[in-house]
């Protein structure tokens, strides 16, 4: 989830959503809907509704809405997958629009994916390809665009170690692209994340040539992992923490005896400490004090202040809000 326009703000009454939505249609051609209900596109599934939707599939769509709404000022927001996200139960003002551009080619040993491809087909592709890196995307939940931004990784691999570029388009709206080196990346974390402006519309990756019997039975142990230690099926935004350096959030989590914790809908899981499963049609509001009981507990207990990993999107304004 990453803003890429002005910054939404509470002043409704500027943003028409009904002239919006009918000039976006008729320009760009792509459809749209006003106070969407925004949890069923997340996968923690809580969140109000936009007070505008709408859904691109192709860079083309994606670069034309970004730069029309740019030039006239709009707080735009855009979604990927809806993981590691937790969207206010008050939604998100202005304009959201779901990156399902899912483009994506070989070429020897690179491969090229646009922004809004799943890292899991990433990961299948290049396996049936015969091309090894990518392994670890299966067990990232989001985009590869939404993996670049945070540097998303797991299985001791992350997008630093095979991106090779990122093409860009910029807050004039030129497109560059830009090499690893130059994107910041360093534990989840670029330098999309301080440059709001900046969109990320596809990414080059340099793989190795690997037998594709031997990534699938990579991909199968990774299955098999995520399978036995991780909340599969239950609704949650993937990992709530950052690991502190040298140790383990799930750990510090664990060792304080909160697994089992709930705020009314939200639990921090049995299964793995450093997730919040929603299992009982909780709310974003639940989410959040859960993981702030979280953080308050670890570092009374242990002196370390957790980081949170995932992002919290939309009207969270005057949080924390009295009980």
């Amino acid at each position: 989830m990453t803003g890429t326009g002005p910054p939404a703000t509470n002043e409704a009454a500027a943003f028409d959503a009904i002239a919006l939505g009918t000039a976006i249609q008729r320009r760009i051609g792509v459809k749209t809907s006003r106070d969407e209900p925004l949890a069923r596109f997340t996968t923690m599934r809580v969140g109000g509704p936009a007070d505008l939707f709408a859904t691109v599939h192709n860079v083309h769509e994606l670069r034309a809405i970004v730069r029309y709404t740019r030039d006239r000022a709009i707080p735009l927001t855009l979604l990927g997958r809806g993981s590691d996200v937790v969207i206010a139960d008050a939604g998100i003002r202005g304009l959201v629009v779901q990156n399902r551009a899912e483009g994506s080619q070989l070429d020897g040993e690179s491969y090229v994916a646009e922004s809004g491809l799943p890292m899991a087909r990433a990961a299948t592709e290049t396996q049936k390809a015969g091309l090894t890196g990518l392994e670890f995307g299966l067990a990232v939940p989001g985009t590869v665009g939404g993996a670049v931004w945070a540097n998303a990784g797991a299985h001791e691999a992350d997008m630093a170690g095979v991106l090779a570029s990122a093409r860009v388009l910029d807050v004039d709206g030129r497109e560059a692209a830009i090499a690893t080196a130059d994107l910041g990346l360093s534990y989840r974390d670029s330098r999309f994340k301080r440059a709001r402006g900046e969109l990320i519309l596809e990414a080059t990756f340099d793989l190795e040539l690997a037998e594709p019997d031997l990534i699938k039975t990579r991909l199968d142990d990774i299955r098999r992992w995520r399978q036995a230690h991780q909340p599969l099926g239950m609704p949650s935004a993937g990992s709530v923490f950052r690991n502190p350096p040298d140790d383990s959030a799930g750990r510090l989590i664990e060792a304080a005896g909160l697994k089992g914790t709930r705020i009314g809908g939200a639990v921090v899981s049995e299964k793995h400490a450093n997730f919040i499963v929603n299992d009982q049609k909780g709310t974003a509001t639940d989410v959040r004090r859960l993981g702030d009981q979280v953080r308050a507990v670890v570092a009374r207990d242990t002196g370390i202040e957790l980081e949170y990993e995932v992002e919290f999107a939309g009207d969270w304004d005057g949080w924390p809000w009295p009980d």
